[in-house]
């Protein structure tokens, strides 16, 4: 099992960052003239001032060791910030060296980098492109393309048909086609100029529509976007729709016809809700003249300091289709970021935008809006743990800005009901024997080394909980989310394989060692009857035994239980300070139960002593608290009987630790908060340990630029394996570059670095523990160094890690200083929930340390996703490459694709097959009646890769909550 993460979005164009390039040449590397042969593609996106670049060197002369690329810029152009090269300029000459990693070049070899750059007097590509020293004639340089049609003052009417066409040249060559698109729905291809195009009966709606041209060695260029507005026939249009007015201040709103009339029309402005919300004037006439001029509405608040109102006004006329506005009082002091909140938090609940599914009254979060999407949750309209604990966060800072915590408490309900197993659910439980908690099968690095054996004969650890859980709590069940549900029953198990689509199903996919991937996974029900699958269900794809029973099985991903109790944590601080303790003091409570069961991801899978565990069967058993090693790992885990007459029950927690998962914040709470702090007879103790252990894992893996790298285990390869020697330990723990997660690597993604050091950052704020801010005072500004923002929304963060060296051995007396320990900023990205988790991290340890940067920089972060504002949330478009795997079967020599053992058959609910040569899809069928299934099945078929903009409901509501975070540190 791994925890959902998302995959990274493509880099958009950014401007120039506050990075002061030295404006010295770099020598040029020695390498004789006539050994070098090469080409470079050099492509840019553009905006106002700005643009993005990319440069693609490829050597096609005798090996290099070092390359130094050179050229000229023609129009006065600035390089301002790069990477994966070293850049200089003098006035117009650039040079970009080599770094350490990529300055070898092999016959055929290719590198990539880039660099944001202000234009000059215009952006014309450079000519003139050398390598070291030597004029590199192969140089492809991308076409340029503008569209010429539609235009954003055209009117359109439903069904309409919008003309398309586009200009395009390549100076160095031919334009092979143009592409038009509708956001990331490809429209028409022309080949050859003019470059044309027709999108026929489009509905009304609001369109984003772009032209991309690719010249003859396939290098492309997207024009600027053009905003067209489709209506539905003669139509009053008022902007903005929904608006805030401060008490005792003014807003307004415009109104204009879409279309002009053949006469004078009027239009009546009405109000229904507060008397204290008034607007004037109550008509407007708009001519055959004046019809696209706005005249504006002005909206007045009553300055009578009574409760806060709202009212919707109406703007209509006979045979026009009319437009409302709603606009809602909020307080005089509000801030700007309070506001942001709002609108952000209003589009997630708008239930036109299907961010939830409501079972009865209760809400239930899907992991993105859209369907076709495949990460760690295998389909968009599954949800995960993760989407449950950030709609608990959502609705905690609503509580925060309104005072009204009803959505808060509903949250939880929603986790109760359908995220945390019933005691239906788990039934066998009272069968569970704690002295012996489960039976051994060791994890193996590839899927093809599955079903794994049961071992009786290895010897397992005692339970040291169980028994005071049950003390405390009255009951042989866990309390804690499974974190994988079909919330539309698209696989058809329903609950427990009834089939029915009553309620989100129990589902799970990962279960087959660190190298399998999501592309790779068997979906299967959580409670396995035997219905669906094999002869033994889906059971034996994962274990060898001799036979199975009919039974259950949880999987826990413990930073979502540690993030809904970080949650609770700020929301009784919240409350408490409004005075309003015992709204949310139910809520806490389970919290903090929770928490408590969340200590089985702090001990070793099979309770095994922690340290220097080496082999399964001589590693030895653990007993009491030896097998805690008193970090959040990866997982806990636990199963059972359905057969109540002949009860067994399992549990085991996980040997492996990674960084981002770490949650001191959680662990303070748990320990010394009085709302929070658990109440079983050793539980307190343990998370006051858990938390000292956590602040010495975070320091021990800090690397030299203060990047976190990935983890421990006490069960290398999650078989009590022999590391290689030499092999870093924390408290006999062994260092693992990418605990738990091969593919893609675990640590690679920067967003788990920004999501551990959120919680740390908060934690920080919260109690001024001076180890944290030693770890953020190091990982901040290396944070900050990668990151930019410019105008117009533009902005990047780092996306993908590169991992060299190792931590040294932790030595809690003397932490030696990790001076062989290196991160590098592979690549870039747009990914916007990242971009709000680490503004969120800035602006806590802004609020804890007083340091102006992080708070600026945090609040440009915000500044710039609010510019990437859509009807539906904040999104940036991404492309998929990846969506190629759709189609993969196995494939043995790769190790790649599903893997399913010779001889083994089944199905899966709806029929489809399940065999050796099964691929993703051939499993998954309902994938091809997707709606967005074309655009996928054209890459498959040799087209360019989909392009999608997602709406991820951890990600929105990672924004949303950090414009909430802004108004509760600074007011």
């Amino acid at each position: 099992m791994r925890s959902p993460h998302p995959i990274q979005a493509g880099v958009l164009p950014l401007v120039a960052s506050s990075v002061v390039l030295a404006a010295l040449l770099v020598p040029v590397p020695p390498a004789l003239a006539a050994d070098v042969a090469c080409s470079v593609t050099y492509t840019t996106n553009d905006w106002d001032t700005g643009f993005t670049a990319s440069v693609s060197l490829r050597n096609d002369g005798a090996a290099l060791d070092s390359w130094q690329v050179g050229w000229t810029f023609p129009d006065g152009q600035k390089v301002q910030q790069g990477w994966s090269a070293t850049f200089a300029q003098t006035g117009a000459a650039v040079t970009a060296t080599n770094l350490s990693y990529n300055g070898h070049l092999g016959t055929g070899a290719s590198t990539s980098f880039g660099f944001n750059g202000t234009k000059g007097s215009a952006n014309r590509p450079p000519t003139d492109f050398s390598v070291n020293g030597s004029a590199c004639t192969g140089a492809n340089k991308a076409p340029t393309v503008s569209l010429t049609s539609p235009t954003s003052t055209g009117t359109y009417y439903a069904p309409a048909t919008i003309p398309l066409a586009a200009t395009a040249a390549d100076t160095d060559g031919t334009v092979g086609k143009v592409e038009f698109y509708a956001g990331d729905t490809l429209l028409a291809t022309d080949t050859a100029a003019p470059f044309e195009g027709s999108w026929g009966n489009v509905p009304a709606g609001t369109y984003s529509i772009t032209a991309k041209a690719y010249d003859n060695k396939n290098a492309s260029t997207t024009s600027n976007p053009v905003s067209v507005k489709v209506l539905s026939g003669p139509t009053i249009v008022a902007t903005p729709a929904t608006a805030q007015v401060k008490q005792g201040g003014t807003t307004t709103f415009g109104v204009t016809l879409a279309g002009a009339p053949t006469s004078s029309v009027t239009v009546a402005i009405a109000k229904t809700g507060s008397s204290d919300l008034t607007a004037t004037p109550t008509s407007l006439t708009f001519t055959p003249a004046n019809w696209s001029t706005a005249q504006n509405v002005t909206v007045k608040s009553a300055d009578n300091g009574g409760a806060l109102g709202s009212a919707t006004f109406t703007a209509s006329s006979n045979g026009y289709t009319a437009a409302t506005v709603t606009v809602s009082e909020i307080s005089a002091s509000t801030s700007d970021y309070q506001v942001e909140f709002l609108k952000q938090y209003n589009k997630i609940k708008d239930p036109n935008n299907g961010y939830f599914r409501k079972f009865g009254n209760i809400l239930v979060p899907y992991h993105s809006i859209e369907t076709l999407m495949v990460e760690a949750p295998d389909y968009g309209h599954e949800t995960t743990s993760e989407a449950f604990s950030y709609y608990l966060w959502l609705e905690a800072s609503y509580g925060q800005i309104t005072g009204d915590w009803t959505p808060f408490n509903a949250a939880w309900t929603s986790i109760e009901t359908y995220a945390i197993p019933s005691a239906a659910d788990q039934p066998g439980n009272s069968g569970y024997n704690a002295s012996k908690p489960a039976t051994y099968a060791a994890e193996y690095p590839s899927p093809k080394s599955y079903p794994s054996q049961l071992q009786t004969g290895v010897a397992v650890g005692s339970d040291p909980i169980a028994a005071e859980l049950k003390a405390a709590y009255g009951s042989p069940d866990v309390y804690g989310m499974h974190w994988l549900l079909d919330v539309d029953n698209i696989y058809k198990f329903g609950h427990c394989e009834d089939g029915t689509n009553t309620a989100p199903a129990f589902i799970n996919t990962f279960q087959r060692g660190s190298q399998e991937s999501v592309w790779e996974t068997v979906t299967q029900p959580s409670c396995d009857v035997l219905k669906f699958g094999g002869k033994n269900g889906y059971l034996d794809l994962f274990t060898g035994d001799s036979s199975y029973a009919k039974q259950w099985k949880y999987t826990d991903a413990p930073d979502a239980d540690a993030r809904a109790v970080q949650v609770a944590f700020q929301a009784e601080k919240w409350a408490a300070a409004q005075g309003k303790g015992s709204d949310v003091a139910a809520v806490v409570k389970k919290a903090s139960k929770m928490g408590d069961y969340l200590r089985y991801s702090l001990f070793d899978k099979y309770f095994k002593k922690i340290g220097n565990c080496v082999n399964p069967s001589s590693c030895p058993a653990g007993s009491g608290k030896d097998s805690e090693h008193y970090l959040i790992s990866w997982y806990y885990a636990w199963g059972g009987s359905m057969d109540s007459s002949s009860a067994w029950a399992w549990r085991i927690g996980d040997g492996a630790a990674h960084q981002g998962y770490q949650n001191p914040l959680a662990a303070y709470a748990l320990s010394a908060d009085a709302g929070l702090k658990v109440t079983s007879a050793t539980g307190a103790s343990d998370w006051a340990t858990s938390l000292g252990r956590q602040m010495e894992f975070l320091q021990w893996l800090q690397s030299s630029e203060g990047g976190l790298a990935g983890g421990a285990t006490n069960s290398w390869e999650g078989q009590y394996g022999t590391p290689p020697s030499g092999t870093p330990t924390f408290y006999g723990m062994f260092y693992d570059q990418a605990p738990v997660w091969h593919d893609p690597p675990s640590n690679q993604w920067f967003g788990f670095q920004t999501w551990g050091m959120e919680r740390i950052a908060e934690y920080y704020q919260a109690t001024k523990d001076a180890r944290a801010k030693k770890i953020l005072d190091k990982w901040v500004p290396w944070a900050i160094a990668g990151t930019t923002v410019g105008a117009g929304g533009s902005f990047q963060v780092p996306s993908d890690l590169t991992w060299s060296g190792a931590p040294d051995t932790w030595n809690a007396t003397s932490p030696g200083g990790n001076t062989g320990l290196h991160v590098t900023v592979k690549n870039y990205s747009t990914d916007v929930g990242v971009a709000a988790s680490l503004s969120k991290t800035l602006l806590y340890y802004a609020s804890g340390s007083g340091n102006a940067q992080a708070k600026t920089v945090g609040e440009q972060l915000l500044t710039a996703l609010s510019a990437n504002a859509d009807t539906q949330g904040i999104a940036v478009p991404e492309t998929r490459t990846d969506y190629n795997r759709f189609d993969d079967a196995y494939n043995a020599t790769t190790d790649q694709g599903p893997y399913v053992p010779a001889g083994w058959t089944g199905t899966m609910p709806n029929g489809d097959p399940i065999n050796a040569s099964s691929t993703f899809t051939s499993m998954r069928s309902f994938y091809k009646n997707d709606p967005q299934w074309p655009k996928v099945q054209s890459y498959l078929d040799g087209g360019a890769a989909p392009t999608f903009t997602y709406h991820r409901f951890w990600a929105q509501s990672e924004i949303a909550t950090a414009f909430a975070a802004h108004v509760a540190l600074f007011g």
